[in-house]
């Protein structure tokens, strides 16, 4: 069983929750998950306002630098670039077969074929998957593994001597930082750049499809106005120094410049499991919760305004039984506000620490219970 962000307001013990602090907990925007559209070549430029012909000069001095590395890093980053296209047969309603059609983008991770990209980019079991390299070969693919909690997927292609990317370390981004995205624009317009800065970190937004009918919740993100069109899911966000930070993953479809991406080191902390086993290997705590905002304490006078509340809704339990939770005595109502010297909050939920962890591990878990502080030695456990 997997760990699971239940944007559904909860109740702690004797909380009642209202369907205004249902809406407050739910989210931060509607996003729209990027699957199939246009992507615009641009250079970032610096804007300076210096007097003087000497300031001017080291402005357009600095502007032409910065533009010759970027170019530089599109052609380090590019050959790594892939575009995915998949092709499912479906009936409609007369009876008749019609191909559905649909493209994204990845990117190599081992020189023998290894992709990474978005789960929602090969989310269907029954479609038939290409990859196309940037020499324009194109090469059947097969689903290796997924991971729905940060809509990760990892695809295989038959292959020797490709070029993988360099991973960076996402711990490390600086808003303001240079991040140039590469994709797949508009499903037809391969290994399209755009060109920005980080604008944010550690965001949380509720992702879904065009249809609006499949949504997730997707958090830490990095937050970039590096323009991410749909068809760049799944592509990398790339610093100055062309390492991976991020993968592309879904646009704000109410505003203009504000894309996302996941932090490449929930990529990294998996890999391994992946190369060896051919499995994503995460640890469990086996609860099920809400993430506690200033929004949502005041409205429901909780003691913290940050943390997990256990909290489970529609007929699911809230601690799974036998979970390391269940052995930790853990129940309904507690709020989880620490995992090890993680605090939770500003951008740390319940899951994206445990990431950090591997099955196995022996965590300190400090939750609220009627307002009273505890501790509990947890193992976690392997999720299902």
């Amino acid at each position: 069983m997997t760990e699971k962000n239940k944007t559904i307001p909860k109740k702690s013990k004797k909380i009642k929750l209202g369907k205004e602090a249902i809406l407050a907990a739910i989210i931060v925007g509607i996003i729209a998950l990027a699957f199939g559209v246009v992507g615009g070549v641009g250079l970032y430029k610096l804007k300076y306002k210096v007097s003087g012909s000497v300031g001017k000069l080291e402005s357009k001095i600095t502007s032409v630098q910065e533009q010759s590395a970027t170019i530089d890093v599109v052609k380090k980053v590019s050959p790594s670039v892939v575009s995915i296209t998949s092709e499912q047969s479906r009936l409609d309603f007369f009876g008749r077969v019609s191909n559905a059609k649909s493209s994204g983008t990845g990117f190599i991770v081992t020189k023998d074929g290894l992709i990474l990209t978005n789960k929602h980019v090969v989310s269907s079991e029954r479609a038939q998957y290409s990859v196309f390299t940037q020499d324009g070969k194109e090469y059947p693919a097969k689903i290796i593994a997924t991971d729905p909690n940060f809509d990760l997927a990892f695809i295989k292609i038959e292959a020797k001597d490709l070029a993988p990317v360099e991973l960076g370390d996402s711990n490390n981004i600086q808003v303001g930082q240079k991040a140039i995205a590469i994709g797949n624009a508009l499903g037809q317009y391969q290994n399209t750049v755009t060109v920005g800065v980080v604008s944010a970190i550690g965001r949380a937004i509720e992702a879904g499809d065009q249809s609006g009918l499949n949504t997730e919740t997707l958090e830490n993100m990095i937050q970039t106005d590096a323009a991410i069109n749909p068809g760049n899911s799944g592509g990398p966000l790339v610093d100055i120094g062309g390492q991976v930070i991020g993968i592309n993953t879904a646009v704000d479809s109410q505003a203009q410049g504000i894309g996302f991406a996941i932090p490449i080191n929930l990529a990294k902390s998996v890999l391994g499991s992946v190369l060896k086993e051919g499995k994503i290997v995460r640890p469990m705590l086996g609860v099920r919760y809400i993430n506690i905002s200033k929004e949502f304490a005041t409205r429901n006078n909780l003691d913290v305004d940050h943390g997990a509340l256990i909290y489970a809704s529609g007929g699911d339990l809230s601690v799974v039984p036998n979970s390391p939770a269940a052995r930790a005595g853990l129940k309904e109502g507690d709020i989880i506000i620490k995992i090890g010297d993680d605090t939770l909050g500003q951008g740390k939920s319940l899951v994206s620490v445990l990431s950090k962890y591997q099955p196995g591990d022996k965590v300190r878990v400090v939750y609220l219970r009627d307002g009273k502080e505890h501790t509990a030695e947890v193992t976690l456990a392997e999720s299902k």
